[in-house]
C-alpha cells in the first residue's frame, strides 16, 4: 500500500527541515511533496536540500489551495497531511497517524497535540477537528469538491465531509508535540493579524457552506 505525505508551507524555513528529516526516516512514506504557498524566505531551498518533490506556487492560495496543488497529478492509497511548523514530530507520530488507515481500522485519523505546550494543547482540546495532522484514504479526497477554495478552512471542509459521509474516524494523541504559534513566527501584532485572517477564512467557508444548503 502506497502512502504519500503532503506538506503545505508558507515561510517555514526554520521548522520544515525537521519535519522532512522525520518523514525521510519513516519507511511507511513512499513519497514526500512540499507545496511552497508563495513563500518569500528559504522554504523552497531547505525543502529541496532533502531531495523531496517541491511545488512552488507563485502566489499564496491558502492551505486548501496548497493541499490541492499537492494532490494534483499524484495518486496513492493513503495521504498524510502535516503542517510544516511542527515541534517534536517523531517517526512514531507518523506511524500512529498512518497505521489505522493502512490497516483499514479507520478511513481518516486526526492528530491531537498532547502534553506538548499548554497553549497548543488547550487550543486543540477546544477545537480538536481544526488539527492539520491527518491521514486518510486517497479516494475520499476525490469526493471533496471544495478543498481548494476552503483556504484556511480546509480542516472544516474535511470535517464536513466526515460528518456527511459517515466515514470511520479515529483520533490519535500526538504526545509531546506542538507547533509554532503565529505570534511567535511574526511577532505579537502581525501574528494576531495572521490569526484573525485565518479565522476570517474559516468564517467565510462556513458562510459559503450555509448558503449552499
Amino acid at each position: 500500500m502506497e502512502s504519500i505525505a503532503i506538506i503545505p508551507a508558507y515561510n517555514e524555513e526554520k521548522t520544515i527541515g525537521h519535519v522532512l528529516a522525520v518523514l525521510k526516516n519513516t519507511p511507511l512514506i513512499n513519497k514526500i511533496i512540499v507545496v511552497s504557498d508563495g513563500s518569500t524566505d528559504n522554504t523552497v531551498q531547505v525543502a529541496k536540500s532533502y531531495e523531496v518533490e517541491v511545488i512552488e506556487l507563485t502566489e499564496n492560495r491558502g492551505k486548501g489551495g496548497a493541499l490541492k496543488a499537492g494532490l494534483d497529478n499524484n495518486k496513492a492509497d493513503v495521504v498524510l497531511f502535516l503542517d510544516a511548523d511542527l515541534i517534536g514530530l517523531t517517526p512514531k507520530h507518523v506511524h500512529s497517524l498512518l497505521e489505522p488507515v493502512i490497516n483499514d481500522q479507520a478511513d481518516m485519523t486526526i492528530g491531537i497535540f498532547d502534553k506538548g505546550r499548554i497553549a497548543t494543547d488547550l487550543a486543540q482540546k477546544m477545537a480538536p477537528y481544526l488539527s492539520g495532522q491527518r491521514a486518510l484514504k486517497f479516494p475520499l479526497l476525490e469526493q471533496i469538491s471544495d478543498l481548494d477554495v476552503a483556504r484556511f478552512g480546509v480542516e472544516l471542509a474535511l470535517n464536513r465531509f466526515m460528518e456527511t459521509s459517515g466515514i470511520r474516524v479515529q483520533e490519535v494523541l500526538l504526545h509531546d508535540m506542538s507547533h509554532v504559534m503565529k505570534e511567535e513566527k511574526f511577532g505579537v501584532w502581525k501574528g494576531m493579524a495572521a490569526r484573525m485572517k485565518m479565522y476570517w477564512e474559516i468564517i467565510k467557508y462556513f458562510t459559503r457552506v450555509d448558503s449552499l444548503k
